[in-house]
């Protein structure tokens, strides 16, 4: 099996990555500025890690697990409910040890778990902070700014459901994160992103976007769907967190630092199963694994783990999954001017305007970088429900 952990230790070939940098549509890249940004990535996951380390005898954090455990059986049951799903739910175990080690049981399968009444829900549920770290990665070419504050982001798009829970702990802290407000993004099941041009849906489209503000013990929860596969990267959902942000009283946002710039992804064999089903294995594009991703997730080591846990709702993939993940930040942070973020297109009055500055090409009228004027578009508007009883404020994190 390949050494990924030593991969880091030495150059990644500029050359086994050349045939990423026109991937997808819109997406440009400078390699080796890649593997500088992969260095510093794997400096700041190490640095986050060595923080949290000490967080597992906290108090405090200890109690705020203790809630974590409770409100995802919580969520569990009700999802179960709401779908009519009788059928025992299954989980996988997976060894917290390396990267490499998750790859080679396809991350948290050592055997399937036959739970039982008396099975502890902490057996389930928990989570380590000290390993669950989603790291910190380039937003990619499809970031749009001014999207709705909203739980429910499917639309209508049809796949796996995915009931996707992150919480973000303060890694110097240990100390969940409130009001931060959490954008989440991801292709649809046969890879097309909503909001973007660039051979997308178009500008004026919103499905599989929202933005959601973290509760006191530092949650947002999305309704999405399990994301679709296309040419260059591996499977990923996107999550963006902003503070200070202001908000507009149609429900959306717009200004804040930004504080962490994120992407989960999602276990081969998890992967295999969701794409042997309808409509993911309609997609003909270009598969590519957590292996060959230009990102290079595989060489985490044990410094950051980018995979969720996750529970079957049902005994059947089709009856959709709960995922959860921890993530460590430093709340103090703003990646507002860093490379990492970058703003495709705005989503405004009159329906979505192209940013001509973003890094990753595209054109239109200027959107600006990070900025809406708070009005919903005339035009295709989402057909979710917007938000009632916003008032234009500024709130502090």
């Amino acid at each position: 099996m390949v050494n990924f952990g030593s991969i880091l230790g030495g150059a990644i070939a500029v050359s086994s990555l050349a045939s990423f940098a026109v991937a997808h549509p819109g997406e440009k890249h400078d390699m080796d500025h890649v593997k500088r940004q992969i260095d510093a990535r794997q400096l700041r996951a190490a640095a986050a890690k060595r923080s949290l380390s000490n967080c597992q005898n906290n108090l405090k954090h200890r109690e705020l697990m203790q809630r974590s455990v409770q409100r995802r059986a919580q969520a569990l049951n009700a999802l179960r409910e709401k779908r009519g799903i009788n059928a025992k739910s299954k989980k996988f175990r997976r060894d917290l040890a390396t990267l490499q080690g998750f790859e080679a049981i396809s991350h948290n399968q050592t055997g399937l778990l036959d739970y039982t009444a008396a099975t502890p829900e902490s057996t389930i549920f928990a989570a380590n902070t000290s390993c669950i770290l989603a790291p910190e990665v380039t937003d990619g070419p499809y970031y749009v700014t001014g999207e709705l504050i909203r739980k429910n982001v499917k639309e209508s798009q049809v796949g796996v459901d995915l009931y996707l829970e992150a919480q973000y702990i303060d890694i110097t802290t240990c100390e969940p994160v409130p009001q931060l407000y959490v954008d989440v993004w991801n292709c649809n099941a046969t890879g097309v992103y909503s909001g973007v041009e660039s051979g997308q849906a178009g500008l004026n489209t919103t499905f599989l976007r929202g933005v959601q503000e973290t509760d006191e013990d530092g949650v947002a929860s999305f309704e999405t769907i399990f994301p679709g596969h296309y040419s260059g990267r591996a499977i990923h959902t996107h999550l963006l967190t902003k503070s200070n942000v202001s908000l507009y009283e149609n429900g959306t946002t717009t200004g804040g630092a930004v504080t962490h710039i994120g992407q989960v992804f999602y276990p081969e064999a998890l992967v295999s199963e969701v794409e042997a089903t309808a409509p993911y294995n309609t997609n003909t594009q270009a598969y590519t694994s957590n292996d060959e991703d230009m990102w290079s997730i595989i060489q985490a080591e044990d410094d950051f783990d980018p995979f969720p846990q996750f529970i079957y709702l049902g005994d059947d993939i089709t009856d959709g999954l709960l995922a959860w993940i921890q993530i460590g930040i430093n709340a103090t942070a703003d990646y507002t001017d860093d490379d990492y973020y970058n703003v495709a297109a705005t989503y405004q009055a009159g329906g979505g305007v192209a940013n001509p500055d973003s890094g990753f090409g595209g054109g239109g009228a200027p959107g600006g970088n990070g900025t809406t004027n708070g009005t919903m578009p005339t035009g295709e508007a989402p057909s979710g429900a917007v938000p009632s009883g916003f008032a234009t404020s500024t709130v502090a994190a």
